[in-house]
């Protein structure tokens, strides 16, 4: 899967992400991966299911990652642990 067929999940209103991917999938991907950290990974189910079952029931979901980044401090010194997940869906 080219990289180009990933949405990054932020803090933008949930519809933007819904339609950045529909936009991919009627641009002919095959499949998208969805991508949060943090407090993103709520909505980034979110968009999953929005797509889904709203949008095009024919997409499905291959598979779904979780893991962590260890994001370093500007004003201090150590490492935090962040939560990842990778929602990737297929038509």
């Amino acid at each position: 899967m080219s990289e180009g067929n990933s949405v990054l999940i932020g803090h933008k209103p949930l519809m933007n992400y819904v339609l950045a991917c529909i936009t991919l999938f009627h641009g002919g991907a095959k499949e998208i991966s969805i991508k949060a950290r943090g407090k993103a990974i709520c909505p980034a189910i979110d968009v999953a299911e929005v797509v889904r079952h709203k949008f095009l029931p024919n997409v499905k979901i291959k598979r779904i990652g979780i893991g962590k980044d260890q994001l370093s401090h500007v004003d201090a010194e150590g490492l935090t642990n962040v939560s990842t997940i990778e929602i990737v869906l297929e038509r």
